[in-house]
């Protein structure tokens, strides 16, 4: 099977054999009931093919669809002029970035429809072109714009970038209203919507499909999907890996199913680290290593949020539509990225439950961020998580803190921050990694531990004080009653207490009984 990884093109798809997973009965209804759409997705999800198969309909090339749903919901196959507008695969960082990519675009479909621009505002120029197009063919025009976001989401922290790019695109979207009656239809396709520095206030009459349950599966794939298309894939993965078919389904899904895009739907696959898995016959983190977004480690570097409580999130509609202060609240943008999705929702209140979608994205998603936590530490957390783990599963305490005592002993203490906070995520990060591998929990009828480490033969309950004493944090243990619950447990239970300062960084001290 050609698995097309990577490949954007539809028409290049299907012409050279790849596997498509079928969307085409969801293209045909949004071209027949609708005519303005924005549809936000994460970054490697097939935003750019979608864009590229509606190009092939509303050409009319009936026959790149033969053996799809819309061959037989498709009756005229009228061709209608496209305009494919895509900003990506550049870095924005100055106002001339922004000119010259529009000028780029506008100057190929000025020259499909032997036009001369009367005006240098890009503005402008779309206004003619669209109206030279829809004069020269008799038909109302296809307008497709891929990544409309990307310029803004590049400059997130610079605001005067930003407010050009802002004015700019604002104009030039705007264009899709003041010339309605010359389009047909129109698509905008990004990874954010973002709020308060909309480029869509001058375009108030685009349907937001994002979370529309309707539209939930156009991108991605489904359970349904693996199982229809990559059922002798899924039997060649399980034989590579020595697992039963059962247990290869069951870690596809751990490592990559799991994002919701409504409170109705199905958990998607992400398709890149899917198809990648497949090529391959190896299970990795395929996403992550694609590189992490400019603007996510903007965004994480200054963030005021409390990220210990990013797993699990209550929050309303309303703050996963739109993209406003990132720096001080960054769970919508986290979510309309990616990296937390739909958990569960509350009817009553109307709150969503947010969480990481699957163990790809939890593992790189902490594994990124712990570096900014831990300045001037060369571990990775995979390295740290490999050992800690051995010596729990092993019944050597004194092994994971003498690992945990040596690595804020080699922080970069020239580095200014809230010691406490630093201190805090880190650990939060090292013991949400170390979950995947061994139960952790923090919560107790009785009080709160700051550490439960359960392994198939040991109990780790760990107290940690900050400017305080490793006898303290002992004493907190047994005056909380923490270890009560493993009274009659056959296991073999470790109390450990640990001290530490603020001053200096550093675990101070740290007890075990």
């Amino acid at each position: 099977m050609l698995y097309p990884i990577g490949i954007q093109n539809f028409e290049s798809l299907r012409n050279s054999g790849y596997v498509y997973i079928d969307k085409t009965d969801k293209i045909y209804e949004l071209v027949s009931t609708g005519k303005y759409y924005f549809l936000s997705r994460p970054r490697r999800f097939g935003k750019s093919l979608l864009i590229s198969t509606l190009e092939a309909y509303l050409q009319g090339k009936k026959e790149l669809f033969k053996g799809l749903a819309i061959e037989s919901l498709e009756q005229s196959w009228t061709e209608y002029p496209v305009m494919h507008i895509d900003l990506s695969g550049k870095a924005y960082q100055t106002r001339e970035d922004l000119d010259v990519t529009l000028d780029q675009h506008l100057h190929k479909i000025e020259a499909e429809y032997d036009m001369q621009p009367k005006y240098a505002q890009p503005d402008a120029r779309f206004k003619d072109a669209i109206a030279a197009a829809y004069e020269k063919t008799g038909k109302p025009v296809a307008i497709l714009i891929d990544e409309y976001d990307k310029p803004m989401i590049d400059n997130l922290d610079n605001t005067e970038i930003q407010e050009y790019y802002r004015k700019t695109l604002q104009g030039f979207y705007s264009v899709l209203k003041s010339m309605d009656g010359c389009i047909k239809f129109g698509f905008l396709i990004g990874v954010t919507k973002i709020g308060k520095l909309s480029v869509f206030s001058g375009l108030n009459n685009l349907n937001d499909i994002s979370m529309e349950s309707e539209y939930s599966g156009i991108c991605g794939i489904s359970d349904s999907d693996l199982h229809k298309y990559f059922g002798e894939s899924t039997k060649e993965l399980a034989a590579a890996n020595v697992m039963t078919e059962e247990q290869c389904y069951s870690k596809l899904a751990e490592m990559y199913d799991g994002y919701h895009f409504s409170r109705k739907s199905n958990g998607m696959y992400n398709p890149f680290s899917l198809l990648n898995t497949f090529a391959s016959n190896k299970f990795r983190e395929y996403w992550f290593e694609t590189g992490t977004p400019t603007f996510l480690v903007k965004v994480m570097q200054q963030t005021r949020y409390d990220i210990s409580t990013l797993s699990d999130q209550e929050v309303d509609s309303s703050l996963l539509s739109t993209v406003n202060t990132v720096f001080e609240n960054p769970v919508p943008l986290l979510y309309q990225s990616g990296y937390l999705t739909i958990r569960g929702y509350d009817e009553e209140f109307g709150l969503y439950r947010l969480g990481f979608p699957n163990r790809e994205v939890k593992t790189g998603f902490l594994n990124f961020i712990f570096q900014y936590y831990l300045p001037g530490e060369q571990t990775s957390g995979i390295t740290l998580i490999t050992k800690i783990t051995r010596a729990l599963r092993s019944g050597k305490p004194e092994d994971m803190m003498l690992l945990l005592e040596s690595l804020f002993a080699r922080t970069n203490y020239q580095i200014q921050g809230d010691a406490e906070k630093d201190f805090q995520y880190a650990m939060y990060i090292i013991f949400e990694l170390l979950g995947e591998y061994v139960q952790t929990e923090k919560q107790t009828s009785n009080g709160r531990i700051d550490i439960l480490l359960q392994t198939k033969d040991y109990v780790y309950i760990m107290e940690i004080r900050t400017d305080s004493s490793a006898d303290a944090a002992l004493r907190q243990i047994e005056e909380k009653g923490y270890a009560r619950p493993f009274v009659a447990d056959t296991r073999r239970l470790f109390r450990i207490g640990v001290s530490f300062s603020k001053e200096t960084r550093r675990i101070e001290n740290w007890k075990i009984v």
